[in-house]
């Protein structure tokens, strides 16, 4: 099983591109951030084409998340199984084979003194909860997205360039252990120790080109499922090109 995510950046935008990676990845399941699509628009006939199920959770304008999958798409649920804010289309659930797949889109915080900032912590406690809520770490679980968190100093092209900015401030990171602590692990990391590996590069000043890069794509795993995985991989390719992401796509592979 290869599951996969990719901060997109606009659907509408990078369709084509979405489609031809799906055609080469061959992916069994894709989350998708920053769709930036409504449920209405959601391109479901493109990826039926392909022979996915997909699902959306988007109002048409920022933000928005989705699923793609060829093995299954069940239990679909959109936001928290409350009435905790989700701040605009952030997170949706569904049964994919036998995993139930999460795909979030985690809020920026904006600077670490605002109240985007106080937001953003909210918002990982509240998917903590709701993974408490609606799952067991000995379940076959994956939490796939964006998480707007570089999960340490290995994840940045500099850690002293943006100390005490969001994305590697203590009490982000502290969140994102703490959500790990439920019992995920970050997947990639198994195979992948070493540091500048990087998921994110902003469009500006050649950043990419650059190396310029954190780390903020995550796919996270229960232990059973981790302890099955067996490859992993930032398409660095899909990042160049016309029109790209400011993301490069990445995925698991899960052995039986």
């Amino acid at each position: 099983m290869r599951i996969a995510t990719w901060n997109v950046n606009s659907l509408t935008v990078r369709l084509s591109r979405v489609e031809e990676w799906i055609e080469y990845a061959q992916p069994d399941i894709l989350c998708m951030q920053e769709t930036k699509v409504s449920d209405a628009a959601f391109p479901i006939m493109a990826l039926a084409a392909l022979g996915y199920e997909s699902a959306s959770h988007g109002d048409g304008r920022w933000n928005g998340v989705a699923l793609a999958s060829r093995i299954g798409l069940e239990d679909i649920q959109r936001g928290f199984d409350t009435e905790a804010d989700e701040q605009g289309c952030r997170l949706m659930a569904a049964t994919c084979g036998d995993v139930r797949v999460h795909s979030v889109y985690v809020p920026n915080g904006r600077s670490v003194d605002s109240e985007h900032y106080v937001a953003k912590l909210e918002w990982l406690k509240e998917l903590r909860s709701h993974l408490a809520r609606t799952c067991e770490p000995s379940d076959a679980v994956a939490v796939c997205g964006d998480f707007n968190v570089a999960p340490d100093d290995r994840d940045v092209w500099d850690p002293a360039a943006i100390e005490g900015s969001t994305h590697v401030s203590n009490r982000e990171r502290d969140a994102l252990e703490d959500l790990k602590k439920w019992g995920l692990v970050d997947a990639f990391r198994l195979h992948y120790p070493q540091p500048e590996l990087f998921t994110w590069w902003d469009y500006r000043a050649g950043n990419f080109h650059k190396h310029i890069g954190m780390r903020i794509d995550l796919v996270l795993l229960s232990r059973p499922l981790a302890d099955r995985s067996t490859y992993a991989l930032v398409d660095r390719n899909a990042r160049k090109g016309k029109q790209p992401s400011d993301h490069a796509p990445m995925f698991v592979d899960i052995g039986p």
